[in-house]
């Protein structure tokens, strides 16, 4: 790997990870970390929904219905924003989920690394379904590490607290599911291409300088 003072040629590598694994949060300390500039094609997806694209109109629709964006889709929008970064490094987050997405990927851009969250889905299940949130205002509260002072009900208005469809634990495991189906067989390519690392843990403050040991060794962190 070439490094050049501006970092122009620095690591560019896709975080792989099931929902509810910290992948947010991972994204976040790497971009501060080492300069990576991240790219959440989850944020993507969204921003074209709220600027009424003709992506945003088609993936809008394809949510309402209960579809997944279209592959193709997916990946054309990706791989357009990745081209606007030009020679710098990158951090995909979100994509690839699909072993066409991953080609598609490979056959445009070399990759460093495919980094996996290896969180088990037993953990992610307890995360996620302990999430409950008061509607009126968007305060989230989790019943683990941030529960109300009075079960059920917010703290400032003391109005009944709701489960998010999202949240709810039968939707968790439908997606965790899915997730597995979907993404199993990306994580074989990337082991086949000698590209996967995977971090096993049940918390990100555990998983994380494992992963800031790894990428220091391929790329200057900034501080």
């Amino acid at each position: 790997m070439v490094v050049l003072g501006s970092r122009a040629l620095a690591l560019r590598a896709v975080l792989l990870g099931p929902p509810g694994s910290g992948k947010g949060t991972v994204a976040s300390r790497i971009r501060s970390r080492f300069g990576l500039q991240t790219l959440s094609t989850g944020d993507l997806v969204r921003d074209h929904i709220a600027r009424k694209t003709e992506i945003g109109v088609l993936a809008k629709e394809c949510v309402l219905a209960g579809r997944l964006v279209p592959d193709e889709i997916i990946t054309e929008l990706t791989l357009t924003e990745i081209k606007a970064i030009g020679e710098r490094g990158w951090l995909l987050d979100g994509f690839p989920r699909t072993v066409s997405q991953a080609r598609a990927l490979s056959d445009r851009y070399p990759l460093g690394a495919a980094i996996n969250l290896d969180v088990p889905f037993a953990t992610i299940t307890e995360r996620l379904t302990a999430r409950w949130t008061h509607p009126g205002s968007g305060r989230v509260y989790n019943t683990h590490f941030n529960p109300p002072r009075k079960p059920g009900v917010d703290d400032e208005t003391g109005e009944p607290l709701v489960q998010r469809v999202d949240d709810r634990p039968e939707t968790v495991i439908a997606r965790l599911k899915e997730y597995s189906a979907r993404t199993e067989p990306v994580l074989i390519y990337y082991g086949e291409k000698g590209l996967l690392h995977s971090f096993t843990g049940t918390e990100t403050d555990v998983i994380w300088p494992h992963i800031d040991e790894f990428l220091a060794t391929r790329i200057p962190p900034l501080k």
